[in-house]
């Protein structure tokens, strides 16, 4: 097989390869790379008594010792950064520059992780009884289950999971079952961490359940999964969080986006033109986070649309493991279908088309060439998430036009503003201007860093993920109070004698 060598370095043996019912395609040519063995729904209750039993001990190590086992992870990953990084472009299509970042990310979050072991920390309140004291602690919350989606196969669990573990929670990992692999060989590395760690490291930490829907309805059912952290589509999400709130679990929803751009006339239509090429095909518009709809100002809007469809006749579309690509596949035939109902759909609504049909000379893989569809207006299909590379490119011509049209889908996720004009920018950025859970200016919606809390409002479920203070999802809170007088004052100055 031709991708041998990728797989192989990957720590990858024949029998996680071979002998199972889940075909595993690449996206690249379409080839059949693996047969995957996928879990029943025992074989998930049995991972949860598994990780249930690992939390007892796990609780009990000290945070600082638990952020130990991360770096170390860490460290395993930037060894296998390069291996990696060619299966997460070999499973899902993505170009070699972005798989390796993706591995990054891993990295970084690992980083964050291994300081936020030593820096659990709550309050201390004032108590309005005398003799007392009160403060904030936080304690291991259980077993913490997540599931992620094809387009990211690793770095969202990585943002979940380095936090978890620190904060005392094993983790059971359901990967898409479009990109198992990614998942098993991310689980090699992790034994490496492991068995350089030591033996307060109990087995259980980290499994993988591979499978379909049951694989993960199993997980968001079990009371003795009390977080469920769910990437994916808003319509994984209505299922997810129903099932998790009914039994008082606690949900963590990435889910669906549909981020746009607000274009000033005062902007930098050099640095805009970049962003937008980027955050509109980086991974095939396959980001939650990639960007979808183009607000320009009637006074640029010609301009740009020109220079931006100059910029996509030049595109180098292909394999993702070439140097100098930058655009791959879709992740498979069912995507590229999809876009073309939205194409045609956006006509239908008076859009003007450019680009969007198959690329020349590539085979084997849905390759395409991103489009670029000048609408009149927020159509239905507009307010829709597509997952290909289609930027729709509206007009303004006041501010607060530009932000209704931005806050005016169902979405929430990221936006971004390109302005030199310290007005428009602070407006945006305020409660009167965007409403998602993350606002850029003079950068893309797309590339976030993991200092930040990475999430959305409204369909994009809510969720926070990654860096500031998200640690908190993964522990509870308890509120102390201590009497250390010879009395017992009641608050509130209530009486009560006997």
């Amino acid at each position: 097989m031709r991708y041998d060598h990728i797989l192989s370095d990957a720590l990858l043996t024949s029998a996680q390869l071979e002998g199972g019912a889940l075909e595993v395609q690449t996206p690249i040519d379409g080839t059949t790379i693996a047969q995957v063995r996928t879990h029943s729904v025992s074989d998930v209750e049995a991972m949860i008594a598994k990780a249930t039993k690992a939390f007892a001990k796990w609780k009990l190590v000290p945070a600082p010792r638990r952020g130990e086992l991360i770096r170390l992870f860490g460290e395993e990953l930037r060894n296998a950064k390069a291996e990696l990084g060619a299966l997460v472009t070999l499973e899902c299509g993505k170009i070699l520059q972005e798989g390796l970042g993706e591995v990054q990310e891993m990295i970084d979050i690992c980083d964050l992780a291994v300081g936020q072991s030593r820096q659990l920390f709550g309050l201390t309140i004032a108590s309005e009884r005398p003799g007392h004291s009160m403060r904030e602690t936080w304690h291991p919350m259980g077993t913490c289950g997540v599931i992620t989606a094809f387009n990211f196969p690793v770095a969202p669990f990585a943002w979940n999971f380095a936090l978890a573990i620190v904060c005392g929670d094993p983790v059971i990992w359901k990967p898409s079952e479009k990109t198992p692999l990614c998942a098993l060989a991310t689980q090699k590395i992790w034994e490496k961490a492991v068995a350089r760690f030591g033996s307060d490291a109990p087995e259980g930490l980290l499994q993988v359940a591979i499978g379909m829907a049951d694989v993960g309805e199993t997980l968001t059912k079990s009371r003795s999964v009390p977080i469920i952290s769910a990437t994916g589509s808003t319509r994984m999400g209505r299922a997810v969080a129903p099932v998790v709130a009914e039994r008082f679990g606690r949900s963590i929803l990435e889910l669906g986006g549909n981020n746009a751009m607000i274009v000033a006339p005062s902007a930098d239509l050099e640095n805009a033109v970049r962003a937008i090429v980027f955050s509109a095909v980086g991974t095939c518009g396959q980001r939650c986070t990639s960007l979808r709809r183009l607000i320009v100002h009637k006074d640029v809007r010609d301009v740009l649309v020109e220079r931006l469809k100059a910029a996509y006749a030049n595109l180098p579309i292909g394999n993702p493991l070439e140097d100098g690509v930058l655009v791959g596949p879709l992740i498979d035939e069912g995507a590229f279908i999809a876009m073309g109902k939205a194409l045609d759909a956006a006509k239908a609504q008076g859009g003007t088309v450019t680009g969007g049909e198959k690329a020349d000379g590539v085979s084997g893989g849905q390759y395409v060439k991103p489009a670029i569809v000048e609408m009149p207006g927020q159509t239905a299909i507009v307010r829709e998430e597509t997952f290909a590379p289609i930027l729709y490119v509206m007009t303004y011509e006041t501010l607060d036009e530009a932000i209704t049209l931005q806050n005016d889908v169902p979405q929430g996720l990221s936006s971004c503003i390109f302005s030199t004009d310290v007005r428009e920018t602070e407006t945006f950025l305020s409660a009167a201007g965007s409403d998602c859970g993350i606002a850029n200016v003079n950068i893309g919606p797309s590339g976030a860093e993991i200092g930040g809390a990475f999430g959305g409002e409204k369909d994009t479920g809510g969720g926070r993920e990654s860096g500031s203070d998200v640690w908190k999802s993964y522990m509870r809170r308890q509120t102390n109070t201590v009497n250390y007088s010879s009395a017992l004052p009641l608050a509130q100055g209530i009486k009560f004698d006997i």
